[in-house]
């Protein structure tokens, strides 16, 4: 039976949403706004709206049915989607807008670049940044999904749907403690190879800057620890004889006293981060304002 649309209130979306990310009654009513009654009615209504339960009590906790699993992600796109009708996008005004944009980089390239951006924004502005560190296949999906508006990554494969623009050249290099027995008398390849590595999971570049052309001559790094956070890299690397490949301006960023960077000691093509948008948002007003804010800050960069 064909639902009539004109029944459907969408506060009782709003709803939904909140019931379905907390799976609890009190907590997604606080998430809204709402008094726990008039959450607990909410969810009585959407009950008989979609005739299913949706929600159902277990010992571990409220539970959502194989219905509700289903709505989820069709229920998020399509408030996501009213979102941007009711944003009216044509006047959006950077100085009185209390957009949130929603961004994907990694914790390092967020050092580098969220203090310029900060930088940038008025005392007053209103305009905020969630960051998102997600790995790249993840990245891509969520441009698809208009989960983010920008992602700041490199070498995403990715479909003709999403548009990419050069942010800053870099290259890869090789980061150790400043007294490293393999850094005397220079980094050699037969010094390089011997050391025990320590990588960052998510990292898109170590594979295909590192590894690959490590696999061309034959050879491949013994990782002994990976990690899933940039900012671990440090304190890591002081205390150890471990190596650490990673982009130069991130090992710029996180050197000091305790460190030292070399370059490698075998051929590795330079590369680009990279801004990625969704093509949906290439004529958004506030989209392109968010690209020329990272473009201008990233150009600073070097």
């Amino acid at each position: 039976m064909a639902m009539n649309l004109r029944s459907v209130d969408l506060n009782l979306l709003v709803a939904l949403d909140a019931l379905l990310s907390e799976r609890h009654v009190t907590r997604a009513a606080d998430r809204v706004g709402l008094s726990q009654p008039a959450m607990s009615n909410a969810l009585s209504r959407l009950r008989g709206l979609f005739a299913d339960e949706l929600l159902v009590r277990t010992a571990t906790g409220m539970q959502p049915t194989p219905r509700a699993l289903e709505l989820l992600e069709p229920l998020r796109q399509l408030l996501r989607q009213v979102e941007r009708v009711l944003e009216s996008d044509a006047g959006f005004d950077p100085a009185v807008s209390e957009r949130v944009f929603t961004v994907r980089m990694s914790d390092i390239l967020a050092c580098l670049i969220l203090p310029l951006l900060m930088a940038r924004r008025p005392d007053a502005a209103r305009v905020g940044y969630n960051i998102l560190h997600l790995p790249p296949a993840q990245t891509v999906e969520a441009l698809e999904r208009d989960e983010i508006d920008v992602a700041i990554s490199m070498g995403l494969d990715h479909a003709n749907s999403i548009r990419s623009h050069k942010l800053v050249r870099d290259r890869m290099v090789c980061l150790m403690r400043k007294a490293h027995p393999a850094a005397r008398g220079g980094l050699t390849f037969e010094r390089f190879i011997a050391q025990q590595h320590m990588k960052v999971s998510m990292s898109p570049t170590d594979l295909r800057f590192v590894d690959e052309a490590l696999a061309e001559r034959g050879h491949r790094r013994v990782i002994a620890l990976n990690v899933p956070h940039w900012l671990l890299v440090p304190h890591v690397l002081k205390t150890t004889d471990l190596l650490a490949v990673m982009p130069g301006h991130l090992a710029t960023a996180l050197i000091d006293d305790g460190l030292r960077m070399e370059e490698l000691p075998f051929k590795s093509a330079p590369f680009h981060w990279m801004m990625y948008w969704h093509r949906r948002h290439d004529q958004s007003r506030a989209n392109r304002w968010l690209r020329e804010e990272i473009g201008t800050v990233c150009a600073g960069l070097g």
